[in-house]
């Protein structure tokens, strides 16, 4: 069994809605728990349900990308977990995460690393999608999964004139369930692991 939280900031709803179905293909896993939480929930070091993540398995964290970078809703989150960083509260969780844009690139790479970065001076373990590229050749198709390529995380795309309920598109929905499928399982195998050696 696994537990997995998902830390997202969304501007306009479209990161919400890739949140919403990262968690949809996390609980499709068996003994998974998934919960959601919004950052601002978590903008201040003082209040909010840090107790609820440090008690996961694996925090997702999810943000659009302005300007090349997290958006400042996430990065005050980001900021706000100095306590737990200084406490060491995710060291070993693992961690991945996501994010959307209306660009096909948008810079999204630079958010992801930013991301990683961020798990990474937590002393969390990243996990990558595992999925390979589509829509990369002659028969490809922006129905593919995985249609912009990523391998960091999970890159979205959402058209600027289309609101949440229409964009991101089908093939992006499903990507994103995908990829909360393969954190489901990675944090299960974590966790089971983890298990074994605290009853050693």
């Amino acid at each position: 069994m696994a537990g997995i939280a998902i830390v997202y900031h969304s501007g306009f709803g479209h990161t919400a809605v890739v949140a919403e179905h990262v968690a949809k293909g996390a609980a499709a896993v068996s003994g998974t728990t998934v919960r959601l939480f919004k950052a601002e929930e978590l903008s201040s070091p003082d209040s909010g349900p840090w107790a609820e993540l440090e008690a996961a398995d694996a925090i997702i964290f999810g943000t659009p990308t302005y300007m090349g970078s997290a958006s400042a809703g996430m990065k005050q989150f980001m900021d706000a977990s100095s306590k737990v960083w200084y406490a060491r509260g995710w060291k070993d969780k693992i961690a991945a995460g996501f994010t959307n844009s209306a660009s096909q690139s948008g810079d999204k790479l630079s958010t992801l690393e930013q991301l990683a970065v961020f798990a990474a001076q937590h002393g969390m373990i990243w996990a990558g999608n595992s999925m390979l590229p589509g829509n990369n050749s002659s028969k490809g198709s922006p129905d593919d999964d995985n249609r912009l390529g990523a391998f960091l995380g999970l890159m979205t795309q959402s058209n600027a004139d289309e609101p949440a309920e229409l964009a991101p598109p089908k093939s992006d929905r499903r990507t994103a369930e995908l990829f909360g499928r393969r954190i489901a399982e990675v944090a299960s195998r974590w966790a089971g692991g983890a298990t074994q050696q605290r009853a050693a």
